[in-house]
């Protein structure tokens, strides 16, 4: 195991690995830029190191600085946590030509899961569903072409990357054109990749990803899958876990094809592989997120595996600790990601200073956030405020566990998601369960 660990990360993600590393008994340096010198966490790391301004640029995306941080501090292994440096295969190569263990993937297998396009070939050639669709296309005549084949509307979609940067929907060739010139520019400016493709898009689903997570002793897993149908932006508000329409015969057709696609790059870690769900029941490979997922958390809930520490253990070389035929899932776990944003003005970021704060708590209820009174959330990065997750016995319970929570929660001075999540868990059609990806849109549409 690791005597010395290095997170190269912020806010919630950072003090989620550092409790881990805590309980494997690891010692930690946690990198910090200068507008997160007041972070809560980087009191319990052993050690802290500043890498440099603001701008994740010139600090959590600069590989040379935080490379400069493991090696000053004699560390073993880096943590990448989510974002930033996650799913970048060349960070992945620099540790290991510094002979830093990066926990995570290899990097053959970021690049080519991470990769939207070569990824959906994979899942092509192993027999995973996939949407209708093209590889990259490089020209508007290409992209007309495509899009008349497999039908309008389609979703214009970023070969690199993930967070719905780089997406757009086209309904004809006017706005398929526009939209192709836009996802391009928001690619490349996001991940130095302006790449892009062809999806037929498909209405009125669900969005399900499936937790993986595997060794370097060629064991794979899945965990189970988490509805994350509730979103603004393509970017998820609310995850829930197991999801309300998903049968256990299901849930095993997705396990296996999401096994199936993970094995045949020659993955490890943890990762998650996305699906669209159509009304029918049949499903769709979106993607593969290469990295510990924001939403692990409602996973752990149902299932008792702590995937930070497994991400540890296997880096480390070490088996998983749990085989496929022990996984059980326990009870319902939701969870609603509560970003400093206001959402009666386009979910616009609401940074500045928490005047007051008061979590939530009680039975049931799981908390995962590094804010206090008197932080000053930074303009510089993702709006996160916390994760706010809850564990019961049936959907029922654990949606009254949730208003509750949310209702009890106190975060001032800045303006939250938590009232629009307030209403979502009012409402008729998410209490039954009868949501699709446009159903928070459609909500405030009819407003």
């Amino acid at each position: 195991m690791f005597q010395r660990i290095l997170i190269a990360n912020r806010g919630e993600i950072a003090l989620r690995v550092l409790r881990a590393c805590q309980d494997l008994g690891i010692g930690t340096v946690c990198v910090y830029s200068e507008a997160d010198r007041n972070a809560s966490y980087l009191r319990y790391a052993d050690e802290s190191i500043c890498i440099g301004p603001p701008p994740a640029a010139k600090s959590y995306l600069d590989i040379s600085r935080i490379i400069s941080a493991a090696e000053v501090s004699d560390v073993e292994a880096i943590h990448p946590g989510y974002g930033f440096l996650s799913e970048n295969s060349h960070f992945a190569e620099v540790c290991a030509s510094c002979n830093i263990e990066f926990i995570g993937p290899p990097p053959e297998a970021m690049r080519m899961l991470g990769n939207k396009a070569r990824c959906r070939e994979l899942a092509k050639k192993v027999g995973v569903p996939t949407v209708s669709g093209s590889d990259t296309v490089d020209s508007e005549e290409k992209a007309i072409a495509v899009a008349r084949e497999v039908g309008y509307p389609v979703m214009i979609k970023a070969a690199a990357g993930g967070g719905g940067r780089g997406m757009r929907q086209a309904h004809n060739d006017v706005s398929l054109v526009s939209g192709l010139l836009a996802a391009a520019a928001e690619a490349g400016a996001a991940f130095g990749d302006s790449s892009v493709f062809i999806e037929k898009y498909v209405e009125k689903a669900r969005h399900i990803e499936i937790q993986v997570i595997g060794d370097k002793h060629g064991n794979m897993i899945h965990l189970g899958e988490r509805d994350c149908s509730i979103q603004r932006r393509h970017q998820k508000l609310i995850e829930e876990s197991p999801s309300p329409v998903v049968t256990p015969e299901l849930r095993a057709r997705m396990g296996a094809d999401a096994v199936k696609l993970a094995k045949a790059a020659g993955y490890w870690s943890a990762g998650t592989v996305e699906f669209l769900l159509d009304p029918g029941g049949k499903y769709y490979l979106i993607e593969m997120n290469t990295r510990i997922q924001v939403e692990h958390g409602v996973t752990e809930l149902v299932t008792g595996v702590d995937l930070v520490r497994e991400q540890i253990r296997v880096a480390a070389g070490e088996k998983l600790s749990v085989k496929q035929e022990d996984v059980r899932w326990n009870g319902v776990a939701i969870e609603c990601r509560i970003n400093a944003e206001d959402p009666a003005h386009g979910f616009r970021p609401s940074p500045g200073k928490i005047t007051h704060f008061f979590p939530p708590g009680g039975p049931w209820v799981r908390w995962d956030s590094h804010v206090y009174t008197g932080y000053e959330i930074p303009s510089n990065y993702d709006s996160m405020v916390g994760k706010l997750m809850v564990h019961r016995p049936t959907r029922g319970e654990a949606i009254a566990a949730m208003r509750r929570a949310l209702e009890e929660i106190v975060i001032e001075g800045v303006k939250t998601s938590v009232p629009l999540h307030i209403e979502i868990f009012g409402h008729t059609h998410f209490i039954r369960g009868n949501v699709d990806t446009t159903f928070v849109e459609g909500y405030f549409a009819k407003k």
